[in-house]
């Protein structure tokens, strides 16, 4: 690395040749959030209560007043959210290591298998086929799973049924995988969480969560926009509100792309 590399970035970002792309959902009353069975907590949805509005509660200034889970909106896991990193070092999102922040990506477009069958999962041999066109996913990259589900409306978002959620994700196998033998830094879906919406009936249960979490990975939630990002080649910028011992935080993504 040269001294002005950094310089350099900033100025390719400000002169068009690198481009930055809003992988954020808007936090806001209408974004929903994970609903678990009746018998376990639940997250809070996001509330924003005005403090005031150039007004007589404050004449000057506009605030406000937010309640809002870890894990809501477009999000961080750390490890500490999950049993299985529970005991790991810096697991926290006040203490993760900061260069993580900042990494690089792939994107696997599986966008026409999750339009065809919401309970679509990605496999390993589904991203082997990637790596042939794309090459092999390098260590402590982002794997990020394209499924366009970021482009549903609020009601069909969640896609919960009777039986649970309906929403495309990683199988077993393809996250054992990628955290053992890619060792990827982490994983990032459009959809609610990390796992299928039925990814409580696999074995493991919430394969996503077991092995990313165990191995000090981390996951991201309700991306949005991963169709402006190219297959590889793009970075990751994610950085998660340095909450006391905080299991996770809402963020604003930012990709970092050629133009």
């Amino acid at each position: 690395m040269t001294d002005n590399t950094a310089i350099a970035f900033a100025t390719a970002i400000a002169q068009g040749s690198l481009r930055v792309v809003d992988l954020t959902f808007t936090l806001s009353p209408d974004m929903p959030v994970i609903v678990l069975p009746p018998e376990f907590g639940q997250s809070s949805p996001v509330r924003i209560q005005q403090i005031s509005r150039y007004d007589e509660n404050g004449p000057g200034w506009y605030w406000n007043n937010i309640t809002v889970g870890e894990h809501t909106g477009t999000h961080f896991d750390a490890p500490v959210h999950w049993y299985t990193g529970k005991d790991l070092p810096n697991n926290a999102v006040d203490t993760l290591p900061v260069e993580h922040m900042i990494a690089p990506a792939c994107v696997i477009d599986c966008s026409a298998q999750a339009a065809a069958d919401p309970d679509f999962l990605l496999t390993r041999a589904f991203v082997e086929d990637w790596e042939k066109s794309h090459g092999r996913i390098l260590a402590g990259h982002w794997v990020l799973l394209r499924t366009d589900w970021s482009k549903l409306g609020p009601r069909d978002f969640a896609n919960l049924r009777e039986d649970g959620a309906h929403t495309p994700g990683p199988d077993s196998n393809v996250m054992e995988w990628l955290v053992n033998e890619r060792d990827i830094l982490g994983f990032g879906t459009e959809t609610i969480g990390t796992d299928a919406g039925q990814g409580s009936h696999f074995a493991p249960p919430h394969p996503a969560h077991h092995f990313l979490h165990g191995a000090g990975r981390y996951g991201l939630q309700c991306l949005r926009n991963l169709d402006q990002l190219p297959p590889t080649g793009a970075i990751l910028i994610t950085t998660p509100l340095k909450i006391l011992n905080g299991s996770g935080s809402p963020l604003r993504v930012l990709g970092v792309a050629p133009s």
